[in-house]
C-alpha cells in the first residue's frame, strides 16, 4: 500500500452558484470494497462543469454571439444543467468536487476487486461512476441512461479536479497502455458525445456531414470522426485561426459565419442546392438547432448534441420534418463500449484531440476564457504528477 497523504488539492465548489475554491484540506478518499484508488494526472474541462458555478459569459449560435443576459443565457448562479424535463437539475451534491474528462493510474485496490484490474493500470474519469447493471438500458448496452441506482461525477460524486479518486471496479474505464494520458481525457465526454453523434447519423462515405460550432471542444471532434466515417465535412464556426486548422484536420469546406450573410445559401452551394445528409449541432443555442433543420436536404439526420439552459425549444416546422422525412436524434454521451472505439480511432491516430495543458489552479481562468469562446479546441489540467 503506497504512503498517502490524509489531504489533497481540490477544486470545490461550496455551494450552487458559488465560487470555484482551490483548496489543499479536501480529504483523499479511502477506496471501499469493489474500489479502486486512482491519482488523477490530467484533467479536461467540460463546459458543462460551470453549470453549478458562478460564471456568466457568451453562447455560440450560427449567426452571432449572445451576451450573457441573453435570454438564453448558458451559466447562472442558479445553476442551468437541465434535466430531461427541460429543468434545472439542483440535487446536486454540496459541497463538489467536478470534471469528468480524467486520466488517471490506479494506485490501491479495495477488497474483492475482480481479475483483470491492477496498480498501474491507466483508467478513465467520465461522466457516468456507476450503473445498477440491471435495467432493461444496462442490459441493452445503453448504460448512459440507466434508470436504477446509477450516479455521475457531475451531479453526485466528486469528479476529477482532484488529486486523488475512488472509483467502481466493476465499471472502470480501462484505458490501453499505449495510449498518452495527456490528450486522452477529453476523449472521454467530448469525443465519446461526438464519436456518438457522427455514428448516429448512419453517415456513408462521400455525404455530406454538417458541423456547427467546429472549433470547439466537441466540435473540433466531431469534424474528424466524421471524417474517419468517410463524410466530407462541411465546417461552421468563425475567425482565421479556427478556419486554418479545422481544415488541416479534415474539414472540406469552413463557412464563418459573421463573415457569411446567408449561411443557409453557403451549406446549398456547397451541396449542389440539395443540404447536407446530417447535421450534427455541439452548440447550446436554440437557434443553432433551428437553423440547423434548414441545412439538411431530404431524409436527412440532425443529431442534436448541446443542451440550451432552460426548456428551450427546436422551432421548426412539423410540415418541414414530415415532407423532407427528416430524422432527429439526441446523443447523451455514450456507453463504456462507444467509449473505447472513440479512444480507439484516437489511440491510432486517425482522430487527434487538440489540447493546451495548463496548471491545475488555473482552472478558474479557463472556465473565463470558455465562456469568452476564446478556446480552440479543448484545454487539459494538469493535476498531479506521475510516479
Amino acid at each position: 500500500m503506497p504512503d498517502l497523504p490524509k489531504t489533497q488539492r481540490a477544486a470545490v465548489v461550496e455551494k450552487l452558484g458559488g465560487p470555484l475554491e482551490i483548496r489543499s484540506d479536501w480529504p483523499v478518499p479511502i477506496p471501499g470494497k469493489n474500489e479502486v484508488l486512482a491519482k488523477i494526472l490530467y484533467s479536461g474541462v467540460c463546459q458543462s462543469d460551470t453549470g453549478s458555478i458562478e460564471w456568466r459569459g457568451f453562447v455560440f449560435v450560427m449567426t452571432a454571439i449572445l451576451p450573457a443576459n441573453a435570454e438564453n443565457d448558458l451559466h447562472t448562479k442558479e445553476g442551468i444543467a437541465a434535466g430531461a424535463d427541460g429543468k434545472p437539475v439542483t440535487a446536486i451534491k454540496t459541497p463538489h468536487v467536478g470534471g469528468h474528462e480524467g486520466v488517471g493510474r490506479i494506485i490501491e485496490l479495495g477488497e474483492d476487486c475482480g481479475p483483470g484490474i491492477n496498480v498501474g493500470d491507466l483508467v478513465g474519469i467520465r461522466f457516468a461512476s456507476r450503473i445498477c447493471r440491471r435495467c432493461e438500458y444496462c442490459l441493452a448496452g445503453k448504460e448512459q441512461h440507466c434508470i436504477g441506482k446509477s450516479t455521475n461525477h457531475l451531479h453526485h460524486e466528486d469528479g476529477s479536479f482532484q488529486e486523488y479518486i475512488a472509483l467502481d471496479a466493476d465499471y472502470l474505464t480501462l484505458l490501453p497502455k499505449d495510449v498518452d494520458p495527456v490528450v486522452i481525457g477529453p476523449v472521454l465526454c467530448a469525443g465519446l458525445t461526438a464519436y456518438k453523434a457522427v455514428s448516429n447519423a448512419h453517415l456513408k462515405p462521400g455525404e455530406f456531414c454538417v458541423v456547427s460550432g467546429a472549433g470547439g471542444g466537441l466540435g473540433h471532434l466531431a469534424v474528424q470522426y466524421a471524417k474517419a466515417f468517410g463524410a466530407e465535412v462541411i465546417a461552421i464556426d468563425s475567425g482565421e485561426k479556427k478556419e486554418k486548422y479545422i481544415l488541416s484536420v479534415g474539414a472540406s469546406h469552413f463557412i464563418d459565419f459573421r463573415k457569411t450573410p446567408d449561411v443557409i445559401a453557403e451549406v446549398l452551394r456547397l451541396t449542389n442546392g440539395l443540404g447536407a445528409h446530417s447535421a450534427v449541432v455541439t452548440s447550446a443555442s436554440p437557434a443553432a438547432f433551428s437553423q440547423a433543420v434548414e441545412l439538411l436536404r431530404i431524409g436527412g439526420t440532425l443529431c442534436l448534441n448541446g443542451i440550451p439552459p432552460g426548456r428551450a425549444f427546436l422551432e421548426t416546422p412539423v410540415a418541414t420534418i414530415v415532407i423532407k422525412s427528416l430524422r432527429i436524434v439526441g446523443n447523451l454521451t455514450g456507453s463504456l463500449a462507444e467509449c473505447m472505439e472513440a479512444v480507439e480511432l484516437v489511440r491510432r491516430g486517425v482522430v487527434k484531440p487538440k489540447i493546451q495543458v495548463r496548471p491545475f489552479d488555473a482552472l478558474a481562468k479557463v472556465y473565463e476564457e470558455m465562456e469568452k469562446g476564446e478556446i480552440t479546441g479543448r484545454i487539459v489540467l494538469k493535476i498531479a504528477e506521475d510516479e
